[in-house]
């Protein structure tokens, strides 16, 4: 393997996929790994524009949406990802351009998507966290706030279908699905298998 990797956690609202990310990158630092860790959108381009659309605080079209989104990760690629890799650094993001396609083929043509997203980047590894809708949307009401625009049972399941429609086209390789509805030890730990397999 190369000295840095570009890993991606994916997977609906609720998922778990924050948390696996951040035990991933705790047990990479622990086994001497230089690791970043970041998300998506990144609040450092548009104070935080995107998250008041998703609670819907502030009305726009899904074509907008998505294009937001988009800037958002050039921006986020350049100015966080890439310099990381470039020196050397493991770089773990929570979210990446899956949730655009996945979750904007809500309303938008999946080939439209793609192709305001197929210029970047793609990721060295996946793993997308498995979990029924009724079980995010059970841990979403257990953790309370303010819920966003796609926290609604029926969208996550839809969201779910299409993250694995996506995942069977032929241009993606490395994705890994795992059964999210488990105990999070027992998920890092297979999850960590993956990636310590790849080290030797």
């Amino acid at each position: 393997m190369s000295q840095s990797k570009f890993i991606v956690f994916e997977g609906p609202d609720g998922s778990g996929q924050t948390t696996q990310a951040s035990l991933l990158a705790d047990v990479l630092t622990k086994s001497s790994k230089k690791v970043y860790l970041t998300k998506e959108p990144a609040d450092d381009l548009d104070d935080g524009l995107i998250r008041k659309i998703l609670k819907k605080r502030k009305l726009t079209s899904p074509e907008t949406l998505q294009l937001y989104f988009t800037a958002n990760r050039a921006h986020h690629l350049s100015a966080q990802i890439e310099p990381a890799l470039n020196s050397g650094q493991w770089v773990i993001s929570d979210r990446y351009f899956f949730s655009t396609l996945a979750f904007g083929m809500l309303k938008l043509d999946y080939e439209w998507l793609w192709q305001i997203n197929s210029h970047f980047r793609k990721p060295d590894i996946t793993f997308f966290l498995d979990v029924p809708a009724r079980v995010c949307m059970d841990r979403l009401q257990r953790r309370g706030g303010e819920r966003e625009f796609f926290e609604q049972e029926k969208k996550l399941e839809q969201v779910i279908k299409n993250y694995k429609e996506v995942f069977s086209k032929k241009q993606f390789s490395n994705i890994f699905i795992i059964n999210g509805d488990r105990d999070i030890g027992i998920i890092a730990k297979e999850i960590w298998g993956i990636v310590n397999a790849r080290l030797k």
